[in-house]
């Protein structure tokens, strides 16, 4: 793992999300969304649904450890176009019905990870913004942050500053200390003040990837699980081979064939994924 993209010379900006007729959100929410980058709380899933979403993540984490092969909480990264569950899960209609309104009609999503922080775990996910990481020639990535865990401030919440996916790609540094990231970026407090992302297990937030945030030590006994899931309109192009080589096509058309448009997995496959050596940060 090395800096970020977009020291390459790329120099993303945040496009202000146009969309006058919304289906599920708001006129006022996109204009908030633009405003401050993200939006929250919205309940996608019910309490047997969250249950079943919990004990499917508690499978997918066994199966990792009982392959031996040294992989973490943090490493069921990218597994949604080997794993039927996670597959149907980043495909919703609930979730996908609240992206379209800031994607547009056409839209994949092209990435997924659980960020899992378990009790007790020192590392951070250091102040970092998304878009940099990637080798899309635009910004336009949604992600949206489903809870699998309740999340708070006492079991390592994410953290984010608003209003700062409008100023383009901060400053960094190498990161220090237990993290899962390389970089971090420089005085973030400058920025603004840090506003927690608390959600209840079944919840979503949505975030530009342009937006700081973070997340810091999980000190508590209780284990906070997310799960991550990236989606962008079909125009986006990647300046790197195979970034659209494990997306899913989730609403609307492809008309230039660019994005993969991967079938339903057969099962659930944890085998290991050489494409994930790219840095999938949230």
């Amino acid at each position: 793992m090395g800096a970020p993209a977009g020291v390459d010379g790329r120099e993303p900006r945040f496009e202000p999300v146009v969309n006058d007729a919304p289906g599920e959100l708001t006129p006022e929410q996109i204009a908030r969304f633009n405003a401050d980058g993200y939006l929250k709380p919205f309940r996608i899933f019910d309490p047997e649904e969250v249950a079943a979403n919990r004990r499917y993540f508690d499978r997918l984490l066994d199966g990792l450890r009982q392959m031996g092969d040294g992989r973490d909480a943090y490493a069921l990264n990218g597994y949604h176009d080997q794993c039927r569950g996670l597959y149907d899960l980043v495909t919703d209609p609930r979730i996908l019905a609240h992206v379209a309104d800031l994607c547009g009609p056409d839209f994949v999503c092209w990435g997924s990870h659980f960020f899992c922080k378990l009790p007790g775990d020192p590392r951070t996910v250091p102040w970092h913004q998304d878009a940099p990481y990637w080798p899309f020639e635009s910004a336009r990535t949604i992600t949206a942050w489903l809870a699998i865990d309740d999340t708070d401030v006492g079991n390592g919440a994410m953290q984010v500053i608003p209003g700062s996916h409008l100023l383009g790609q901060l400053g960094w540094r190498d990161a220090t200390g237990p993290t899962v990231l390389p970089t971090e970026l420089l005085g973030v407090e400058q920025y603004g003040r840090a506003v927690p992302f608390e959600l209840r297990a079944g919840e979503i937030s949505l975030h530009a990837d342009l937006l700081a945030h973070g997340s810091p030590a999980n000190h508590s006994m209780r284990r906070r699980c997310g799960l991550t899931i990236r989606y962008c309109p079909v125009a986006v192009r990647a300046g790197k081979s195979d970034w659209n080589g494990h997306s899913i096509l989730c609403k609307g058309r492809d008309p230039a064939g660019y994005w993969a448009n991967v079938p339903r997995p057969a099962g659930e496959d944890l085998t290991s994924k050489a494409w994930q050596r790219a840095v999938q940060a949230g």
